[in-house]
């Protein structure tokens, strides 16, 4: 079961991973191109590791790399909708805040109470310098492109 939970989610994933290259695009080239370099930089790990899941899960190699491409269609539901949605309304100002919002929520619940976990302090400082240095890239790429 858990690998079905795990397509679930990433269909849902992927979903949200379209809504936001979407509005990346809508706001502009350079915010598309940003958005979807860092989704595909995310994605490849991604994948990986939810064809392992999905291999411990009792799937085959041919069952779960099909189970993945049908996942990955959840990434073009979401661009579609997010094109629609912006033509409907004229407007991109909710889907980038959405979407983030789903991956800073997903990012605390999974990744933060692991953090707390650390007992080793050398670790807990490459730790702390490493969240440090993406939120230099962000605001790096923030003051590069202007948004």
């Amino acid at each position: 079961t858990s690998g079905y939970l795990n397509l679930l989610a990433n269909i849902v994933d992927n979903f949200t991973h379209g809504l936001a290259v979407a509005g990346g695009y809508a706001l502009g080239v350079n915010v598309g191109i940003c958005t979807t370099a860092a989704i595909l930089l995310h994605e490849v790990p991604h994948e990986i590791g939810d064809f392992a899941i999905l291999l411990k899960s009792g799937f085959t190699r041919w069952q779960a790399a099909v189970a993945q491409m049908i996942t990955a269609t959840g990434g073009l539901f979401g661009v579609v909708f997010g094109v629609i949605a912006e033509d409907a309304s004229n407007s991109t100002v909710w889907i980038l805040p959405f979407t983030s919002g789903g991956f800073l929520y997903v990012s605390l619940v999974t990744i933060v109470p692991d953090l707390q976990k650390e007992n080793d302090p050398i670790e807990s400082v490459k730790q702390i310098v490493s969240l440090l240095l993406g939120i230099g890239v962000m605001g790096g790429v923030t003051i590069l492109f202007g948004h």
